[in-house]
């Protein structure tokens, strides 16, 4: 029997399948198996050696005086032919030999068995992807299936990544490698489905904590992202420790850091900015690489009436409004924003409400009230190469 030992010890070690369930599936296949080629209605027992492999079958009866039912029953009289000790009410185990199971049933057991390992692989496999979900994973492209992409996780799992996952423009090649955040997985009867993204913005954070080790201890805190994937990311910093720069622990030296995560990310543009709990200093930090004057916030409607150099205007909003709408989720405020000239214009009317909160900036790299200079790095592939 110790081929059938070291058989199950190769399923353990290959498909991850505890020892222990092989050995409990096999005790139930063959009392299954037996039933459905046999008797239904029989109570048998089957246990398995745990060391060797050897199991011993055994179809217990009841002893009556009367036999109802000769699947659970026997006869005092038949009892004693086993064992002269027996009496009404006790129960007889008779042994069942291998050799009386039948080809049928062994058939049927080994099926059940081989549908046991199927069924053990993917709850192993979905246990081991769902601890990852909300994380990243790297995978190897495969294959374009339609539009969307065939990406293998490891040698028995593969992801589609679908085609509204994918940052635009993106081209993918056979044995590429892919940074991948997993969205959710879902468990069914061909294996565990598992939905991955490349243009959720929890993928930048996953990527600043699995490269900047400042992130990843917690010394440095993500507060919000903002992303159009493949073009721009805008993400707010923090940190803890105020000997810790936090725009600097995200850039690293040289900018080898965020060079890393941009090459991660086919060269999406990544601005990383100092959040701040006054949102008119974060807001002003939100708008660079715009320089700005002013910034005047209503608390009560989340809007905030920004005020910009006459020739920093297009740079604030940036290019098709990209700048002012990014800036507008990562801070969740409704941001209008006018040149100095447009706001002489139209004082009047610009200056009419209330705003709880007022800043003024003369210059973008003074301090204000105690607050560090804003900090921002806006960071893509070729500057980076440029810099090197």
């Amino acid at each position: 029997m110790s081929e059938i030992m070291d058989a199950l010890a190769q399923i353990e070690k290959e498909k991850g399948i505890d020892r222990e369930v092989l050995m409990e599936t096999i005790e139930k296949a063959i009392i299954d198996a037996y039933k459905k080629d046999k008797d239904s209605e029989v109570n048998m027992q089957v246990k398995m050696d745990r060391e060797t492999g050897a199991f011993t079958a055994f179809i217990e009866r009841e002893v009556v005086e009367d036999v109802e039912n000769a699947s659970t029953q026997i006869s005092l009289e038949d009892a004693k032919l086993h064992d002269i000790q027996y009496e009404i009410g006790d129960v007889v185990r008779i042994e069942v030999q291998p050799k009386n199971f039948g080809r049928i049933s062994a058939q049927n057991a080994r099926n059940v068995i081989v549908q046991k390992i199927k069924e053990e692989e993917r709850k192993s496999i979905f246990n081991h992807f769902q601890c990852k979900e909300k994380d990243i994973v790297t995978g190897v492209v495969q294959r374009y299936v339609g539009r969307n992409v065939c990406i293998s996780l490891d040698d028995k799992t593969d992801a589609i990544l679908t085609e509204n996952e994918q940052i635009p423009g993106e081209v993918f090649h056979p044995t590429d490698r892919v940074k991948l955040y997993i969205i959710e997985v879902r468990a069914s009867n061909k294996g565990p489905k598992i939905l991955v993204s490349r243009t959720h913005p929890e993928l930048v954070k996953r990527l600043f904590e699995k490269e900047v080790t400042e992130v990843a201890d917690g010394t440095v805190e993500i507060k919000n992202i903002s992303r159009e994937a493949g073009s721009r990311s805008k993400i707010a910093v923090w940190s803890n420790d105020s000997n810790v720069d936090p725009v600097g622990a995200c850039v690293g030296l040289n900018g080898a850091r965020v060079n890393a995560i941009v090459n991660d990310l086919r060269g999406e543009k990544i601005d990383i900015i100092s959040w701040s709990e006054n949102p008119a200093i974060f807001i002003k930090n939100a708008l660079s690489p715009s320089s700005v004057v002013a910034v005047t916030v209503d608390l009560d409607e989340k809007s905030a009436k920004v005020v910009v150099p006459d020739n920093q205007l297009s740079l604030a909003i940036g290019k098709e409004g990209q700048n002012a709408r990014l800036a507008a989720r990562l801070t969740g405020y409704k941001i209008d924003i006018k040149s100095e000239s447009q706001v002489e214009e139209a004082e009047p009317d610009y200056e009419d409400e209330e705003f709880e909160e007022y800043d003024e900036f003369e210059d973008v790299d003074e301090a204000e009230d105690g607050e560090e200079p804003a900090e921002t790095d806006d960071y893509e592939a070729e500057d980076l190469a440029d810099e090197e």
